[in-house]
């Protein structure tokens, strides 16, 4: 199989894409470690993977599609997964560190799903 020669522009594109992709994935990952609690532990990965791999695969899908003369969008079902996957099981993380935390009497925010009880309207 013959190697396909980029032009230079697009090979520093690619690269540019690929780097600042996989520096926001080292940014989360400092985020992870180094914020306090869990509830702010959680913000930054999920946040800041999301665009990691989008710019990631914008970069492969414009390598592969120039080099092999056809579009690939087979980077972008990756993408598209991480990104449905991601908020939801950072939802899901959340509820269950919210419901741990109210059964063990932490200080949290109140169950907003649960009805309160009417209150009286006082009338003059």
């Amino acid at each position: 199989m013959t190697e396909a020669v980029l032009p230079l522009w697009l090979e520093i594109i690619v690269a540019l894409l690929v780097l600042a992709g996989a520096g926001l994935a080292l940014l989360g990952s400092t985020g992870l470690l180094s914020l306090s609690t869990f509830y702010e532990r959680m913000h930054a990965p999920a946040i800041i993977a999301t665009l990691g791999c989008w710019l990631i695969m914008h970069g492969t899908v414009l390598y592969f599609s120039v080099a092999d003369r056809s579009l690939a969008l087979h980077a972008l079902l990756i993408a598209v997964f991480v990104a449905v996957t991601v908020p939801i099981m950072s939802i899901f993380l959340m509820r269950a560190a919210l419901f741990r935390a109210r059964q063990a009497g932490l200080d949290v925010p109140p169950c907003l799903s649960q009805p309160k009880a009417p209150t009286e309207v006082k009338s003059s």
